[in-house]
């Protein structure tokens, strides 16, 4: 996910990302030091499986915080409290009734890097978002899914910005 274009996320994903990154600087950084301090007092380094467990792992993780630092610069955040209307756009929770089935089922659509299917918040770039944007409720959505077409008609469209589990700033 790194290139050069403004990513959108919430305002809570933005919060998520910033405090992995905190604590990724802060906390696993320091502890990985020590691990390779450690494996490093044990020794010939060249046969030091810790060692190179620990360096592969300090790796990983300045990874990590690049990519971090990349994707916060590239935020553009769009919060969906502040947005409105009766259309299907980025940020929309969205109620939809399954034709075939009768079910009913909310999603909620989100920048790629927060997208998590347990909650439904799915990626404003997946098909089934991609099927939703632009329209509005009593409107049908076709979604090609590896079953087969699938037919959603939408309910409602509300926008909020849960405070999932980060703490208030302020």
């Amino acid at each position: 996910m790194s290139g050069s274009g403004n990513i959108p996320m919430t305002p809570s994903g933005l919060r998520k990302l910033k405090a992995e990154l905190k604590h990724l600087q802060t906390v696993e950084r320091g502890k990985i030091s020590r691990e390779i301090e450690v494996a490093r007092a044990h020794g010939d380094l060249r046969e030091n499986a810790e060692y190179h467990a620990a360096k592969e792992k300090q790796s990983h993780i300045e990874g990590r915080i690049l990519d971090l630092n990349d994707w916060i610069a590239r935020a553009e955040v769009i919060d969906p409290s502040k947005l409105g209307g009766d259309k299907v756009v980025f940020g929309a929770t969205v109620d939809l009734l399954d034709v075939e089935s009768d079910k009913t089922v909310t999603y909620r659509l989100v920048g790629e890097l927060e997208a998590d299917l347990k909650k439904r918040w799915i990626a404003v770039t997946s098909p089934v978002a991609r099927a939703l944007i632009g329209k509005k409720v009593g409107d049908i959505a076709t979604v090609q899914s590896p079953g087969g077409t699938r037919e959603y008609e939408v309910q409602e469209v509300r926008f909020e910005d849960p405070q999932d589990e980060a703490p208030a700033e302020g």
